[in-house]
């Protein structure tokens, strides 16, 4: 009966947040999400194809745009600042599996969690990933590819695997 459930409330929401972006289709997307445990703020923006699980433990400020096939798991709490770009395809993870020391199993090892942390005014281009227990502060630009293993102070350009600060913003 568990498995069913999951696999309903699975469809639901690929069936929700599959809609286009018209402000009526992201209205109820708001809603489906709201329902789901998070805190969405107003006018925020979801393309079709984005993915939130489980949606409890996400806040959202005001005038956030998720774009095209955005991934966010939230089981460890994720914080998104008003007036932030997120970029096509880009992951926020904030679980991660668990690497038991041998000889224990991978598979059995459970997930570890923590926060992400998403200033206010933060561009975040296309494909990047961002770890879990990483802040990036306001007005950060993460640049399209990067993947985000440490925190950004407030203001900075950071681009790369890992990504690192190259200037800051003036």
């Amino acid at each position: 009966m568990h498995y069913f459930l999951i696999v309903c409330y699975e469809s639901l929401m690929r069936l929700v947040l599959n809609l286009p972006r018209f402000r009526l289709c992201n209205a109820v997307k708001s809603v489906f999400l709201r329902i789901c445990g998070a805190k969405i703020g107003k006018r925020c923006v979801f393309y079709p194809g984005v993915w939130i699980v489980t949606g409890r433990s996400l806040v959202v400020g005001d005038d956030v745009d998720f774009a095209l096939d955005v991934l966010v798991t939230t089981g460890g709490g994720v914080y998104i600042g008003n007036r932030t770009l997120i970029g096509y395809r880009t992951q926020i993870l904030s679980t991660n599996h668990r690497i038991p020391p041998l000889p224990g199993r991978i598979f059995e090892s459970g997930h570890d969690k923590k926060p992400v942390w998403i200033g206010r005014d933060v561009w975040i281009g296309a494909n990047c990933m961002i770890l879990p227990g990483v802040t990036i502060g306001d007005g950060c630009v993460i640049g399209a590819g990067s993947i985000v293993t440490k925190n950004i102070e407030a203001d900075s350009i950071a681009v790369g695997n890992p990504a690192r600060v190259i200037r800051k913003r003036k």
